[in-house]
């Protein structure tokens, strides 16, 4: 059997927090031992809507680095590499503009729901409109099988599929192969402040390199129950920002379905919860923050790992250009 092969990725515009540990880094540290795995850093993603800031993606390619090596991303399983180093992604992308239309890409929920997130109302540019395009490139240059992502992005999924079918039929070719949505068996982490999403762009996240003050402080702020007004109140659970994390990070269940009983009854007051959930934090992100800082001593170092990663990375979708090329007949120089 073949072995299966992942592609995954951030964009950097800033360091990763307990949503991207949560709902994809600790699935990457399992899957690097069973596939084949290329982590992206997506930089010329990130500069569909930071165009104008580009030293705010150049500063956060190495935070990113810092946080994947710290959670245990090992970079002799899994090739970490930079997007905009494998330019092969690039011509891929503009091959496959010719094989949607822009109704069709239009019609894509996930860029809808972005659009108004970001309030770009019409001023919405090609690039950004078009990256669920380039992200077809990035699947399909590494010919991978299976795609870590929420379930916000399946219909990302869903297009890149459609192009593959289109342009092995255009083509009558097998080159491309389709992918599987691999979506994680955790729900996505809320924000701090009850949104649906943690997001870096929202300032309700904690991070893992966040400091023990930092952490305590956003934990003190979490969003509760607004009616539990005092201890002896009986609390309410749904929407509870702090329990939704227990669930996750408490490995006790007898002991949280205690709490949870408390709380709801009366008699529980919220700061002795968070204190709990405060412990359980500081016990997770600790290794990973002290790690983190010791990798940060050794730049050059970093940069030798993520240029050896590119390299890696772009050798592989060299090759699927080549069969890119040579099925659309562009393969003018070989023999």
């Amino acid at each position: 059997m073949n072995q299966d092969v992942v592609l995954t990725g951030d964009r950097p515009t800033g360091p990763l927090h307990l949503g991207h540990y949560v709902g994809s880094l600790k699935n990457r540290i399992a899957l690097q031992h069973r596939c084949c795995q290329f982590v992206m850093i997506a930089d010329l993603q990130a500069l569909t809507d930071n165009v104008d800031n580009p030293e705010k993606i150049r500063d956060n390619i190495l935070e990113v680095m810092l946080d994947y090596l710290a959670v245990g991303i090992d970079p002799t399983r899994s090739a970490l590499f930079i997007q905009s180093g494998v330019p092969e992604l690039a011509e891929l992308a503009f091959a496959y503009l010719n094989l949607v239309t822009l109704e069709r890409v239009g019609r894509n929920p996930t860029v809808k729901q972005e659009v108004e997130q970001r309030g770009m109302g019409d001023n919405v540019n090609a690039g950004f409109f078009l990256y669920p395009v380039s992200q077809a490139a990035d699947i399909t240059a590494f010919k991978a099988t299976l795609v870590p992502v929420g379930a916000d992005q399946l219909p990302m999924i869903e297009l890149t599929n459609e192009i593959v079918r289109r342009f092995n039929r255009i083509y009558a070719t097998d080159t491309l192969v389709e992918c599987k949505a691999l979506v994680p068996a955790t729900g996505r982490l809320p924000g701090l402040d009850g949104q649906a999403k943690m997001s870096k762009s929202l300032g309700n996240a904690i991070y893992l390199k966040d400091s023990p003050d930092e952490i305590w402080q956003k934990v003190r702020a979490m969003y509760t129950d607004p009616l539990h007004v005092r201890a002896t109140d009986p609390g309410h659970l749904e929407g509870n920002v702090v329990f939704t994390y227990l669930d996750v990070f408490a490995s006790d269940r007898a002991h949280i379905a205690e709490l949870k009983a408390h709380y709801q009854r009366g008699g529980l007051g919220d700061m002795k919860v968070k204190g709990f959930l405060n412990e359980l934090l500081q016990a997770e992100l600790a290794p990973i923050r002290a790690r983190r800082e010791e990798l940060a001593r050794d730049r050059a170092g970093l940069l030798r790992l993520l240029r050896e990663g590119t390299e890696q990375a772009r050798a592989t979708a060299e090759h699927t250009l080549r069969e890119v090329r040579r099925a659309m007949r562009l393969d003018y120089f070989t023999d």
